[in-house]
């Protein structure tokens, strides 16, 4: 799958991902695609997705035809995702079953975003989650989240850190591998 992070630290957030596509048991390494960034810009948010491969382009596609997305807060992304889920079914054909019992229909989704209101986290449900220092996803996130959480007070930026999650992930994740790509934008305003 992947290993994304995200993490907010001094005023700032970072975004990291690795870029290694799977299908199965083959791997598709950077060096053979010409586009390996997992993480899409979008309405002045960075959005790291993971996956089904083809949605990173169905999310580049749908949001930029979407009217009003907002990225801004938990409430905003909700909205946000809540609006492009008929989107996903109607345009892209989204299966949106996973399993009998559950409460809600998937939008098969999970993300990561980081803007300059903090870091945020969507589910196939659409549940949306604000984080106060870091978090990762994919299939390399446990390895992610042991690295961050050792490194998190020694390390200055949150790029270092976020950078240090994913390595972990590629070390250790047979679905991640280099190169690591990272973004950061600087808070509008930290909460003390």
């Amino acid at each position: 799958m992947t290993t994304i992070t995200v993490v907010k630290k001094h005023g700032q957030v970072a975004i990291s991902a690795e870029s290694l596509t799977t299908f199965g048991d083959t791997r598709l390494a950077a060096q053979y695609k010409a586009e390996s960034d997992k993480i899409l810009y979008v309405a002045d948010s960075w959005i790291g997705v993971c996956g089904s491969s083809a949605h990173h382009l169905v999310l580049a596609h749908l949001l930029a035809k979407l009217d009003n997305v907002r990225l801004g807060s938990r409430s905003e992304v909700f909205d946000t995702f809540r609006q492009l889920h008929p989107m996903l079914k109607e345009q892209a054909f989204l299966n949106p079953k996973e399993d009998e019992d559950d409460p809600y229909e998937s939008s098969q989704i999970t993300a990561l975003i980081a803007n300059s209101t903090g870091i945020y986290g969507v589910y196939s449900y659409r549940e949306v989650f604000a984080y106060d220092r870091f978090w990762a996803v994919g299939s390399g996130r446990n390895f992610a989240l042991g690295a961050m959480y050792a490194v998190y007070e020694r390390c200055r930026t949150p790029a270092e850190i976020a950078e240090i999650g994913v390595a972990a992930g590629v070390e250790f994740d047979t679905a991640s591998s280099s190169p690591i790509v990272t973004h950061t934008v600087k808070l509008i305003k930290e909460k003390k």
